[in-house]
């Protein structure tokens, strides 16, 4: 079941009632999204920009829900998903063996990720593709080539190290420093020294516990895993994207 919170008119008592009637379905597993407010990209959006709920309304909105997923036997697996204990997700995270795509958490870790419409982004081995954006010329490429890419990506050696820290972090909630550092021949407390220092205002909100061989997210940081994670991207400062947003927000 895919919910969106942060809705134009949406409150905590509203979506707290319709978290009580998904709960009556019982779905094995629920994933909870932010609603993704970019009327740069989608320009009726902004028709109703004055009608979200913002800031700590809309934390409290995604605190509303977790609580209620909690309190009725899911486990929290991590950003925006919920499972029951015995769902695949709950017992792969367990056994440490989770994996995240761009459709969200898998346990289908190694597997080719093929998108098909428009916009879909395939991920294939170490390389991104992405489709065209507009169906027009989504249609126009399928027709003439027989796909529709517009762009591609192929991962560094650098970019596979990241990968696969940011992956460890959002998957397992914690990062082991000495299996990293053997799968990539690394030094980790070396080569991530700056990432380590910039968690440190984070470690000392009680976001992360920085112990030895181990980046592990408290409970509280679990909410902000994907702040946390963040740190680990240098492609966000390098696209400068505090002075022009490309994504919707972390929560």
């Amino acid at each position: 079941m895919d919910l969106i919170y942060g809705l134009p008119f949406q409150s905590p008592e509203r979506f707290s009632h319709s978290v009580d009637q998904i709960l009556q379905l019982e779905p094995d597993r629920v994933a909870l999204f932010s609603y993704a407010h970019v009327p740069w990209l989608k320009k009726q959006q902004g028709a109703f920009a004055a009608k979200l709920p913002e800031g700590m309304q809309k934390f409290e909105i995604f605190r509303t829900g977790m609580l209620k997923f909690l309190e009725a036997g899911y486990l929290y697996i991590g950003m925006d998903h919920f499972a029951k204990p015995g769902d695949e997700l709950a017992v792969s995270q367990q056994n440490r063996t989770l994996h995240r795509n761009f459709q969200g958490y898998t346990t289908k870790a190694g597997a080719d990720l093929y998108g098909m419409g428009v916009t879909a982004i395939s991920g294939i081995q170490d390389t991104y593709a992405q489709n065209q954006r507009e169906l027009a010329a989504w249609q126009e490429a399928v027709t003439d080539t027989g796909y529709a890419t517009m762009r591609g990506y192929t991962l560094s050696g650098d970019d596979r190290i990241r990968r696969s820290v940011i992956s460890r972090l959002l998957c397992h909630t914690v990062i082991l420093k000495d299996e990293v550092a053997r799968e990539f021949a690394i030094d980790f407390d070396e080569y991530f020294a700056p990432e380590l220092q910039q968690l440190e205002p984070s470690r000392a909100d009680g976001l992360v516990v920085l112990d030895g061989n181990e980046i592990r997210t408290t409970w509280l940081g679990r909410i902000f895993i994907r702040t946390l994670a963040m740190v680990f991207d240098p492609y966000l400062e390098k696209q400068q994207l505090h002075a022009k947003p490309l994504f919707s927000k972390t929560l």
